[in-house]
């Protein structure tokens, strides 16, 4: 009975085996166009966020597992407007790299800093909100933000 059983069962692991052996590697893993929406998109609600807004969401967007993640910025806008970034003022990267793009007119963002003295596992940020053109590394075709460079003061 114990081998009738093995026979029936051995082809079906083989054929799990072999079916875990087609799916692409990259199949959960997060892309970069969703780690930049997970760690810099909040276009819900208001653009007033509360002095603990980037404790709460540096917590509840991963930012702080393992270690503190030392400065972060969330844009406040659709991701329709930031990804239309992609298409507008080519510049150059702070790594030397060209895919960097810069909005043609401010955004509402909120910087978050890891304040002195704050230590994981215990992260606290200082947070600060602005008007200012974001400055973003896109890939792919279509052209999307994979990357948030840095945010510079411009005229509205």
């Amino acid at each position: 009975m114990a081998l009738v059983k093995s026979l029936i069962l051995f082809p079906l692991l083989v054929l799990v085996l072999l079916v875990l052996e087609w799916i692409p590697p990259t199949l959960g893993k997060e892309s970069a166009a969703k780690k930049f929406q997970r760690q810099h998109m909040d276009s819900t609600g208001s653009f007033s966020p509360s002095p603990t807004y980037c404790n709460e969401m540096m917590r509840r967007r991963n930012m702080t597992k393992g270690h503190c993640k030392p400065v972060n910025t969330f844009v406040h806008e659709s991701l329709e407007d930031v990804q239309a970034v992609c298409t507008q003022e080519n510049v150059t990267c702070k790594n030397g790299q060209t895919n960097c793009f810069q909005s043609r007119s401010n955004m509402h963002i909120t910087d978050c800093r890891l304040t002195g003295g704050s230590k994981y596992p215990n992260c606290s940020y200082k947070t600060s909100q602005k008007e200012r053109r974001i400055i973003v590394a896109c890939e792919g075709n279509p052209s999307v933000p994979v990357h948030f460079d840095a945010s510079v003061e411009g005229s509205a």
